[in-house]
């Protein structure tokens, strides 16, 4: 992992390309088609909404998530995703359970600043985003000082690791990008401690 020299704590490594384009171009198209994505609800200042983009949980049948009030019961994994986790094993990225599909259908589907730091996730979790398709910024920054930011543009086939205590320290978002007509499947990969 980089420790980013602006931003002390956290383990962030950006691979551009991780993914040949024709790769990702075909696992892109058959996640659109065979993912069952929903809409999933969130609670967010005391009220449940819609949350602004589709997703999907899949993993190993003991990897419930908490997120926002609501649990999620992991989808079982189909061939693609589980040979893609099997070849993040191999590279020697890390070992997962479960993987978190989000599908931003434009650049008015956005993800808000958040950490994950749910326990099921443990103290230091590891967590490999892949992004598929439209390129959008990633924003980072520190939760005791939110002028501390850095950005990442995350383009097709690129992969993001972040580790060690970087959601202890760190805030991360996928802000509104008007101009984005393209979309964008991103997956974060993760161990969930079984309960």
């Amino acid at each position: 992992m980089l420790f980013p020299p602006d931003l002390p704590d956290a383990e962030v490594r950006h691979l551009p390309g991780w993914l040949p384009a024709a790769d990702a171009d075909a696992l892109q198209r058959a996640l659109a088609q065979a993912v069952p994505w929903e809409t999933h609800r969130i609670r967010m200042f005391g009220n449940w909404v819609d949350s602004p983009r589709l997703s999907c949980w899949i993993g190993d049948p003991q990897a419930r998530y908490r997120y926002s009030g609501a649990e999620f019961v992991p989808h079982p994994w189909p061939p693609l995703l589980s040979a893609l986790r099997d070849q993040l094993q191999v590279e020697g990225v890390g070992r997962f359970n479960s993987v978190l599909l989000n599908r931003y259908r434009g650049g008015t589907d956005y993800m808000g600043w958040h950490s994950d730091d749910e326990p099921e996730l443990g103290p230091a979790p590891l967590i490999a985003s892949l992004s598929l398709g439209a390129a959008r910024r990633f924003l980072l920054r520190r939760r005791d000082d939110t002028t501390r930011k850095a950005e990442f543009l995350l383009g097709h086939g690129d992969l993001l690791l972040m580790g060690g205590a970087t959601q202890r320290h760190y805030q991360h978002a996928l802000p509104k990008m008007a101009r984005v007509q393209g979309e964008r499947i991103n997956l974060t990969f993760r161990w969930i401690t079984p309960r």
